[in-house]
Formats: C-alpha cells, structure tokens, sequence
C-alpha cells in the first residue's frame, strides 16, 4: 500500500510540475492534515486532535485564516435553521408537517432539536507553531488571528482539540439515517477554507456545497470494534482490521479483550476526508479499470443484496466510460457506500440511499461517481459556480447511462432541457452567477446548476459540433485538473479546441437571463425561388441549423452561421446536403435566406430538429407550409 501511495503521489506532484511550467502565475495553497479521533457510540460524540501543515502559496503575507465547522449547523436558530424557514419552497429532508391555527405548514427539524440531537464542533486550544492563536467561532466558521503573520512560501504547523456530536440525520452528515445506517460522517472535522486568487472563501453552511484546499489526510479513527467503516483514502492497516479490506489469504488477529479499533486511513492530493460506518455493513471489492478498487459496502438486508451485487459490474463500467470521456480517474480506490440522505460526492467515495430501485441506484451512482471528475479533481467553486459541478456532472451521467443502456437514445439530454425551458418561462429565472446561497427558491437554484450547466455542454454539440465537445472536455481536464478552474477555463478550451469565439455564449449563458428564441417568421415565392424570413425574438445570439424538407420526400439542410463566432460548424448530418449561408450579425433581428425551389415544392422548415438548441418558444422554430 506504501507504494501504490508514493506513485500516486508522485503523479500528481508532476501533474502540478507540468501545470506550474505552463502557467507561471498560478498558484494555490496546500494543507497536510494529521488527524486522530476517538468516537462514542453511546452518545455519538466524538473527540480528536488536529495537526495541519499549511503551506503559504500565495503572494500575500496572512494574518488570519478560517476554517469550517459544518456542524454547528445543526442547531436550533442556525443560519441553516433560519434559511430552512425562511426559503419558499425548503428540502423536504430538512422539514415536517405541523398544523399551525389550523393550518398545515412545514416546520423546520432543525428548529426542534434536542441538545443531544444538534450537532455541533467545538475547538479549544488551538496553536500556531507551539504558539496560542486566537480562534473565535462564529456559527459554522471559526476565525483565527495568527500568533505570527505567514509569509509568502512559508509553511507553519496549526494544532487543535476538537469535540464533536453527530447530529439527528437531517441533511448530509448524521446519524441513524432514515435505513438506519448509524453514522454518516461527512463535513465532520475542522476544515481549512479556501484561499486563493479571489480570497478567502469562508462561506458560512447555509444549505449548498463545499470548496476545499487540497492535501494529504492522514486520519486514525478509534471506534467499538463492532463498526466497518468506509470512505476517503486507503486503508493502512487493512491486515489487522479485517472486514473484507485484508490481502487475499491473510487471517485477520483477534483481540477478543479489545473493545475498540482503530482504522489508519492516508488519502492523497484530496480536499475532503470522509468516512461512513454501521455494524450491519457487507463489504464487497471488485476490480474497476486501471486496476482500481472498487468497494460497496451496504447493509445486510436481504431486499436490498441483489441490487447492490448487480451495481457493481456497471459501476466498473460506468468508470470505464467517464474515463474515455474526460480523462482517467487519478486515484486507487473509489467506495460507494449505503448511508447519508439521498446521494453525495465525496472524496474517493460517495454516500447514497441504498433501498430504491435498481435503476434508481444505478442512476445515483452513476450521477455521485461522475464528480469524481468534476467536483473531486477539477473541482470549481460550487458557491459561485455550482452549474461547473452539478451541470457538468449531470452532462457525465446522462452520457454514461446512455452509452451503457439496453435502448440508448439519440438525445439522453431531454430531460435537461425541459428543466431550463420551464425555469426560463417561468419568469422567475435568476443568473447562474447567483451564489448559491442566494437563489430565491431551491427549485431554481437545482435546475440552474444541474439543467441548465448540462445544458451550457450539449449546447456546445450544437454550437461546435460533437467531436469538438468532447475533445473539449478531454483539454479541459488535461490542463486545469487540480486546479479549481473558473468559467473561463472551460471556455477557453472549447475555444482552443475548435477556433470558435465564445466569450458572448459565456456571458449571455451564465451572467444574464438572456434566452433564445428564433422562428420561422414566413415563406414567400419568388420567381422559382423561396425567400424565407428567420426572426431573431429572445436577446440571446445563436447561430442557426435549418432544415428544409420538400414535398418529394427529400431534404436539405441550410447552416446560417453567428458572425461573432467567426466560426463554421462542420455538417452534422453529411448524408443530408448543407449549403452555408452567408452570416448573421446579432443587431440585425430578421434574416433571409432564398431556397433554389419555389415554394409550392417544400413542406416544411424546421429550425434544429436535433432539439440540441435551448430555445425557450420551439412552436415557432417550424413552418408547415401550406
């Protein structure tokens, strides 16, 4: 195990050595954490001690850093509790049903914890180089003013105890989740924020996501000898822990005097430490591609054993796939675990509901697994730029499931798209730039990130062309994994794949609530010719894919390319002829293009019949010609 640890290390540290060496002005922080923390079952409290080796990147000299404690979020008069409250439309997991005068209403679950049900994590003694700092909490941040200000390519050690209780299962990280796995521990431990170019990210735990500094964990967790865990990292003492992690032919020891054990985890170049555990779990390891483990660990419940013994060659299949499709997973090990509230990614891991329908668990997995890519070695800021995760993840999935489907489909987008069209007729559309935390209802803030981020992807099918996309995503992992990329990277490597400017889809996509929407306005005679009249109604630019099918059976395709992407799409159907029509500029809201037969020879003209086109009013994107 020490040597597969050392290579994958190696790895990456010349994958940053690569990165460096193309842009010189790029630099990010790096953490080392050693963590050792002993867990009460009985009470499920937990305490531990923290060292963390922060290593100075930047520029800057610091005089303050911050760190999260997610926990404290599960406490009555939270900001999540408040936020719950408050929202329109709050998750369903974060709420029950009270009659209030009469009246049904949703009550926050937060707001009526127990003191031995809340989670909380608290820290005390906190050092910098063997010297006290001061740390104050505030909610679900903890603010620490150096003993000594850090200088630009220093390191230093910070030391911390820490306490912590799980909280009631309620959103992520808990207890006894609804199919009574016991303890989910995820977003558990202190957690360095983020700084980097823009800043310090200290988002306080509101309702999203995450945003992490990577680095290498190095975490023993002691807990009753009863519990198989599972999550980040490779198990280091696998030999003496047992439980399906040992060598093929090695007995495991047996200390029946011993009430407890503890787990050695080490996880490599990651920015988050999770683990999962329950004294029912079955654990199951197969080989996935690249000779990496693949480990499901579920309970033992008889209805729920064949669906998970059935995920797990489709799985493998699944990673097969992502990796043609973007690029090869980094890591070793990658665990899909039963536990948690519905479905999350995490590092090397992810926790998931475990007693739905096989499709059902199939498709979670499929989806948790795709941000491996996404989330865990890109990994965008999903505050700000949630739609780069959950869009492009979405994107992985739906392709994936596809590909390795019985009746895959030409389109397995639709979905998507039928998520953005009713979000952007429903007139309550807000940018994608909107921070996570401030989208006026979870519906909107769910469909903006997941459909139309997906959306941001196929659409670039249309725009540039299949082979382009794809070859784009392959760049676009190529050169910024590790690198918290923003929407301009992506942007950029879809414009250095294919030569496209693309600034103004960027802008107008994610920045404004701009739509598309093009119709056929009308078909006149003229002479032996047709002059048909295209109308450009919504504010957003597209460049135009009109398909002509004439009354003798036979079709033709017309492609009006976007002046401002000084760009041609290759034909995307090349049985089907293609005349290229001169461009259209954006200021010009009518176009006319002059088809050589007259019109009583033509049937029907359809704008994009791939359906690939976000185009918020398709019943006017086709003219049946009477």
């Amino acid at each position: 195990m020490r040597i597969k640890k050392i290579v994958l290390v190696s790895i990456l540290l010349s994958n940053f050595g690569w990165l460096s060496a193309q842009n010189t002005s790029y630099w990010q922080q790096h953490v080392d954490y050693k963590m050792d923390v002993t867990m009460d079952v009985k009470t499920y409290q937990y305490k531990g001690k923290q060292e963390l080796m922060y290593t100075n990147n930047s520029p800057e000299t610091l005089t303050r850093v911050f760190y999260h404690l997610y926990p404290n979020a599960f406490s009555p008069g939270s900001e999540m509790d408040a936020r719950i409250q408050s929202i329109k439309d709050p998750d369903a997991r974060m709420v029950h049903k009270a009659t209030v005068n009469g009246v049904e209403t949703k009550q926050s679950r937060i707001k009526d914890l127990k003191p031995n049900e809340i989670g909380f994590l608290h820290i005390a003694n906190f050092k910098q180089d063997g010297v006290a700092a001061t740390a104050k909490e505030v909610g679900t941040i903890l603010e620490v003013t150096l003993a000594k200000p850090l200088l630009p390519g220093a390191k230093t050690i910070f030391t911390l105890d820490f306490e912590g209780q799980v909280p009631v299962q309620i959103r992520r990280s808990g207890r006894n989740n609804k199919e009574g796995v016991e303890l989910s521990m995820t977003q558990w431990y202190p957690k360095m924020a983020e700084f980097d170019f823009e800043g310090w990210h200290a988002d306080p735990y509101i309702a999203r996501e995450f945003h992490g500094v990577w680095g290498n964990f190095d975490v023993k967790i002691t807990i009753d000898k009863a519990y198989v865990l599972g999550g980040s990292g490779y198990l280091q003492n696998k030999n003496s822990i047992g439980y399906g992690y040992q060598d093929a032919g090695v007995t495991v020891p047996v200390n029946k005097k011993a009430k407890t054990l503890t787990w050695h985890f080490y996880a490599p170049e990651v920015h988050d430490f999770t683990w999962a555990a329950d004294k029912e779990y079955l654990h199951d390891v197969i080989k996935g591609p690249n000779n990496v483990d693949l480990h499901f660990l579920y309970k033992n419940n008889p209805k729920i054993i064949a669906n998970w013994k059935a995920l797990q060659p489709k799985t493998a299949k699944l990673m097969e796939i992502y990796n043609e499709t973007v690029g090869n997973y980094p890591y070793k090990q990658y665990s899909v675990i039963q536990g948690g509230d519905g479905g999350m990614e995490y590092a090397m891991c992810t926790l998931i509901l475990g007693e739905g329908t096989f499709e059902g668990l199939l498709g979670v997995t499929g989806h948790e697994m795709a941000h491996s890519w996404f989330q865990h070695v890109l990994a965008s800021n999903e505050s700000k730029h949630g739609w780069m995760d959950e869009g492009f993840t979405s994107f992985l999935e739906d392709y994936g499931l596809n590909a390795i489907s019985d009746k895959p489909v030409e389109n397995p987008f639709i979905n998507a798209y039928k998520g953005y069209l009713a979000m952007a007729n429903s007139g309550e559309e807000q940018p994608q730039s909107t921070h996570a935390d401030r989208f006026d209802k979870n519906r909107w803030y769910s469909i903006t990130s997941y459909s139309k981020g997906e959306v941001f992807l196929t659409q670039l099918i249309y725009l540039i062309g299949k082979d382009n996309l794809l070859k784009t995503l392959k760049k676009y992992y190529q050169d910024f994994q590790f690198k918290h990329p923003t929407p301009n990277d992506i942007k950029r490597s879809a414009e250095r794949i294919s030569g496209a400017n693309l600034d103004w889809y960027l802008t107008d996509w994610t920045q404004t609530t701009n739509t598309i929407d093009y119709g056929v306005k009308e078909a006149k005679d003229a002479a032996d010719k047709t002059v048909v009249t295209l109308e450009r109604i919504g504010r957003m630019p597209m460049p135009i894919d009109l398909y002509v099918e004439y009354t003798d059976g036979t079709t033709e395709s017309f492609y009006i390319p976007l002046r401002m992407m000084s760009f041609e799409k290759e034909n995307p159907t090349p049985a089907i002829k293609r005349t290229v029509a001169k461009d259209w500029a954006w200021a010009y809201p009518t176009y006319e293009l002059t088809i050589g037969k007259p019109k009583s020879a033509i049937k029907k003209i359809t704008i994009d019949p791939s359906g690939l086109l976000a185009d918020v009013k398709p019943a006017n994107n086709i003219l049946e010609v009477k």
